[in-house]
């Protein structure tokens, strides 16, 4: 229920993604990079468990 500032970067042909998000009038931060292969999407989360991103991911709504 907190707003985020969320920025994506795609890079590579869209084979790696940077996401960052920053609590708007707080201090909490969310950061990860995804890397697409043939196999499969990686997750890399920055610093912080990978539970804390998907979790972020799954309820974050565009305002």
């Amino acid at each position: 229920g907190r707003p985020y500032g969320l920025t994506r970067t795609t890079r590579v042909d869209g084979r790696s993604i940077s996401i960052s998000a920053e609590e708007l009038g707080g201090s909490d931060l969310i950061s990860a990079n995804v890397y697409r292969t043939v196999e499969a999407d990686h997750l890399r989360p920055c610093e912080m468990p990978e539970a804390k991103v998907l979790a972020f991911l799954r309820g974050w709504v565009p305002a």
